[in-house]
């Protein structure tokens, strides 16, 4: 919803919102001192918790219908060359078994191509002008936190655009432990590579796992078409072992990092033509049982989480569907929209799982207030009855 109907023709309020809104780009009221009160906020409910997972993801908010708005980037480009302009959001929600604590990080880019006289290899780039370096950033993220979280364990979870190795050499010696999904096979320290050195390990444990629902993807720019799925059961086998990774030949002086890695393979996939899943999971964390490879194995299905909540961003909140003149302006209401989200997504998860709890421990009063004349408005217009927006 615009925020002019969820003021309810309150015109001060509206004046003021595109007041804060429309700021000079150089203004201080930045994407990052709008979330600041949230996330500390976010970092004392982290107190409370002896694990939390730092879950990390990216997704492109499409905004090329605003050809006017300045300071967009290419967040794509289709068959016939169209670009499509937009801004990449790469975020951190912090979660404890399913429930959403908040937002720890939120970085805004505007993607640019490279330029066509750049002959860089991509080794050569310095990693801060990589895309992957916002992985990184959330991770020194975490590591800034660990002396405001002396009690509190710190599990980043990465999906497989995370690159690998750096993430993990950024983690030497530190407190904060990566659970990273391979993308692609590596060299290791044995005869065999990463992936089937693995897959020759014995079997530790047989186990289900819910795979959650995949939508369909069209084929564009340089992502590949993906099929889509319901959400499903998989039977699949558990493994685990320590691996060793020697250092490539671009970085010689490094020392070799050994991690543990968590192997599951689906071993009877509904279809014939259907992808089994496999998942490689690697870890800096101590894995000596199989109750321990199973808990990393449980940490990384609730990667999910940020999934819901980019769902949540667009199709909830539909920030897709801002209007602003520049980039900047669209950062500060998109900030907005990400606390907005992450308090719908909270309200959902406890109306499912504690659906008798009471209202005045997520509203204040005066928001109570408000939802039930707004209750009443409902009823009286003979609409369907109106229920806690947490109990669906």
């Amino acid at each position: 919803m615009a925020f002019c109907g969820a003021a309810q023709g309150d015109k001060p309020a509206i004046k003021s919102y595109y007041r804060m809104i429309e700021q000079p780009d150089d203004a201080q009221i930045t994407m990052e001192a709008i979330l600041a009160p949230h996330q500390q906020r976010t970092v004392q409910r982290m107190k409370a918790q002896p694990t939390v997972l730092c879950i990390q993801d990216g997704t492109d908010l499409n905004y090329s219908r605003l050809v006017q708005c300045d300071g967009l980037g290419v967040i794509g480009s289709n068959q016939t060359g169209a670009q499509s302009g937009g801004l990449h959001l790469h975020s951190m929600v912090v979660t404890t078994q399913g429930l959403p604590l908040g937002i720890l990080a939120a970085q805004c880019s505007a993607p640019q191509p490279r330029a066509k006289d750049d002959t860089r290899r991509t080794s050569a780039m310095p990693i801060e002008e990589k895309k992957t370096f916002a992985w990184i950033k959330g991770l020194r993220r975490c590591n800034e936190l660990t002396a405001q979280l002396p009690d509190t364990r710190q599990m980043v979870v990465m999906d497989r655009e995370a690159r690998l190795l750096r993430v993990f050499d950024e983690q030497r010696s530190r407190q904060v432990e990566p659970l990273v999904r391979a993308k692609h096979d590596r060299v290791i320290g044995e005869e065999l590579n990463l992936f089937e050195s693995v897959r020759h390990s014995p079997v530790q444990s047989q186990l289900q796992i819910l795979v959650p629902r995949q939508s369909a993807r069209a084929k564009k720019s340089k992502k590949k078409a993906r099929v889509g799925h319901e959400q499903r059961t998989a039977h699949v086998e558990l493994r685990w072992r320590e691996v060793k990774f020697l250092p490539g030949s671009s970085r010689p002086n490094k020392k070799a990092l050994t991690l543990r890695v968590v192997h599951v393979l689906e071993t009877s996939p509904p279809l014939l033509d259907a992808e089994p899943v496999e998942w490689f999971l690697l870890t800096t964390c101590e894995i000596t049982t199989t109750e321990q490879a199973q808990e990393c194995l449980r940490w990384y299905c609730l990667r999910w989480r940020i999934e819901d909540w980019h769902r949540v961003l667009k199709s909830g909140c539909r920030i897709e569907a801002l209007q602003h003149k520049t980039a900047e302006r669209l950062k500060r209401a998109i900030a907005i929209n990400l606390v907005i989200a992450w308090r719908i997504m909270l309200m959902t998860l406890l109306g499912r799982q504690c659906p008798d709890l009471p209202a005045e421990l997520l509203f204040s009063d005066f928001e109570i207030e408000v939802l039930n004349a707004y209750a009443k408005k409902k009823e009286s217009t003979n609409r369907p009855g109106w229920a806690m927006p947490y109990a669906s």
